[in-house]
């Protein structure tokens, strides 16, 4: 009896779910919005509240990131395929990567007809990246079965001969259920934990063994996505510095700051040395202070000397991580309170969630909140009070 109650009632877990489709409301601009878009909202919340504070971070980051290109990324569960959905979420992940890590590299390697190649070294030009992904959005580029040995092998050749305060990632975007490797996947496993390169991995099909012991033995994450929309935000969870090990080195990082210079002659760019130079030739560039070897963006390391060479806003921005924008604590709508619409946007608070800053005790919405603490890293009412105490003074 108690197992054919059991199969009345279904699964726990699909009961909160039970009938959405007649939850259906109106906002106050007309659209259509979910009862569960409150669950949904308190989810995120308490996602970006458990983050864990003063934790020791890694700041330069070197990242691969390996794409499966085999059959299985031709399947249609997310439209109008996996791999034109997994290319257009890699673009918009380059681009965010960079933005939050601005001294930090990446590059991409391909898996697929049992061997790997890489398709970008590492470097910390976006436009490079994403390029490259561009042309595999094309008709019949996924072939044969991926070979995770091989890729994981290709990225810690380039990896293993790093400086020791350098922060080493592997993300593995894999979507076939089945790895052809010509050796013993595990001994890879032992040898980049031993090389301390931490790898994780998404799935785009359903769990696998081998790679659930990857990110068990090298420290890494394991998650499989359940749509395109849990997809984006399992991906984004990577924009942010993974915690450093404790037997990580500390060590003094000698960085030059170069100045953009009009110099008199044309000349090439080490960026572009083996591109063609009718389109790479041009007279002004970042050049070395050491080597005074040419470059035509920053971040990058001088090719000649080693140098790393950046501008001081790219510093700046890399330590919002270390000193993080503390939580807004999450407030009821008080009718006593002179604070009718929103600090950020100007909307009308209402009854929806609303967050106040605990330094200025300004008030906004959740999606000012999320802006706020995912993009701008700054509080709007504790930035205008400085300004406005700074004007009187």
């Amino acid at each position: 009896m108690a197992h054919d109650d059991e199969e009345e009632a279904g699964y726990r877990w699909l009961n909160q779910y039970e009938k959405t489709w007649e939850a259906i409301q109106e906002d106050a601009q007309g659209g259509l919005q979910f009862v569960d878009d409150d669950f949904i909202q308190r989810a995120k919340r308490r996602r970006f509240l458990a983050k864990p504070g003063n934790i020791r971070l890694g700041m330069m980051r070197h990242l691969y990131v390996i794409l499966d290109l085999s059959k299985a990324m031709e399947e249609a569960d997310l439209k109008p395929s996996r791999i034109v959905c997994t290319i257009k979420l890699l673009q918009n992940f380059i681009v965010e990567y960079f933005d939050q890590n601005p001294i930090s590299q990446l590059g991409i390697i391909v898996t697929f007809n049992k061997r790997a190649e890489k398709l970008t070294e590492l470097s910390g030009n976006p436009r490079l990246h994403t390029s490259a992904l561009l042309k595999k959005e094309k008709p019949n580029v996924c072939q044969g079965q991926p070979s995770l040995q091989n890729a994981l092998e290709t990225a810690k050749k380039s990896l293993r001969h790093l400086p020791g305060h350098a922060s080493r990632e592997i993300l593995v975007v894999f979507g076939s259920l089945t790895t052809c490797d010509p050796g013993d996947v595990m001994e890879t496993f032992e040898s980049l934990k031993e090389f301390k390169i931490r790898c994780s991995i998404i799935g785009l099909a359903a769990e696998v063994k081998v790679c659930k012991k990857l990110s068990a033995t090298t420290d890494g994450t394991y998650d499989v996505i359940l749509d395109e929309k849990h997809y984006r935000d399992v991906l984004m969870q990577h924009v942010i510095p993974p915690a450093a090990k404790v037997d990580v080195e500390a060590a003094l990082i000698k960085m030059g700051f170069p100045r953009h210079i009009m110099s008199p002659t044309p000349s090439l760019c080490l960026c572009h040395v083996d591109g063609e130079w009718s389109k790479d030739v041009n007279r002004s560039g970042y050049f070395c202070p050491q080597c005074d070897s040419k470059f035509c963006e920053l971040p990058v390391q001088c090719k000649t000397c080693g140098l790393t060479l950046v501008s001081a806003p790219h510093l700046a921005r890399s330590f919002q991580h270390l000193f993080p924008l503390p939580q807004f604590t999450e407030v009821t709508a008080d009718e006593q309170s002179m604070q009718k619409n929103c600090s950020g946007c100007d909307s009308p608070l209402g009854k929806n969630l609303i967050y106040e800053c605990p330094e200025c005790c300004k008030r906004f919405c959740f999606e000012c909140d999320l802006f706020i603490h995912e993009t701008l890293h700054v509080c709007p009412g504790c930035t205008s009070s400085v300004d406005k105490s700074i004007e009187t003074a």
